[in-house]
C-alpha cells in the first residue's frame, strides 16, 4: 500500500457560540460575517471577537461561524495555563466536566458552566478518502511528520463525515513542537489495528 498523506493545519485559539449566546453578547439578531472561508465546508472565520475571562486573566478569541448547538472555547495548553484553566483534551462537543468561563461581547456578558477544552488532535475525512485509506470513524491512528523536529503524533482520531474535507487539525503548541511552518505541510498516517476512541 502506498503511504497515506494528509495536509496538516494549525488551529489557533477560538470559540464557537450558540445563537442564544451570540444574541446576548452582540445583540439580538446579530449575524456573523465571513472574514475567510475555512477548509471545512460551511465553516468560516469571522472578524468578531469575544473576551474570555479565566481565573488568572483575559484573552480575546475570534468567533468561528456559523453558530453551533453548544458554546465551546478551544485553547492550547499554553493559552489555557495563562488564563488559569486546567481543561481536558476532548473531541469537539464533548464538554461534560470541562471548565466554564465568562464571555464578554460588545452588547453584554454571560457565564457558561462548561465548554473550555483543548481539542484532541484529529483528521477530518470524507467517506471516500476514509475508504481509500482503510480508516473508520473514531479510529485512532498515528501521524508521522518529517523535518528538523520530526515526530509522531499519537492518539489522532479519524472523524469521517460527508460534511468534511480531508485535513488534519492540531493546535499551535503542536505546530511549534514539530516546526510545521510555511506552505502546505503533510504528515504520513500510520493506521493502527483495533484502536478506537472510547
Amino acid at each position: 500500500m502506498s503511504e497515506i498523506k494528509v495536509v496538516i493545519e494549525g488551529s489557533g485559539k477560538h470559540c464557537h457560540v450558540t445563537r442564544e449566546t451570540l444574541d446576548k453578547l452582540y445583540g439580538k439578531g446579530f449575524e456573523l460575517e465571513v472574514k475567510k472561508w475555512l477548509s471545512q465546508p460551511g465553516q468560516f472565520a469571522t472578524p468578531h471577537k469575544l473576551t474570555v475571562t479565566g481565573p488568572k486573566g483575559k484573552a480575546e478569541l475570534s468567533i468561528i461561524g456559523p453558530c453551533r448547538k453548544y458554546d465551546q472555547i478551544e485553547l492550547s495548553f499554553t493559552d489555557a495555563r495563562a488564563l488559569g484553566f486546567d481543561p481536558p483534551v476532548r473531541e469537539s462537543g464533548d464538554l461534560k466536566g470541562s471548565p466554564g468561563c465568562t464571555l464578554t461581547g460588545p452588547a453584554g456578558e454571560t457565564a457558561i458552566p462548561e465548554g473550555v477544552i483543548v481539542a484532541k488532535r484529529h483528521i477530518h475525512l470524507t467517506p471516500e478518502d476514509a475508504e481509500k485509506f482503510g480508516l473508520k470513524d473514531k479510529q485512532l491512528v498515528q501521524v508521522r511528520v518529517d523535518g528538523e523536529r520530526a515526530l509522531i503524533f499519537d492518539e489522532v482520531v479519524a472523524r469521517v463525515s460527508p460534511e468534511y474535507a480531508t485535513y488534519m487539525h492540531v493546535d499551535y503548541d503542536e505546530i511549534n513542537a514539530a516546526a510545521l511552518f510555511g506552505g502546505d505541510v503533510t504528515g504520513t498516517v500510520l493506521p493502527l489495528r483495533n484502536r478506537t476512541l472510547d
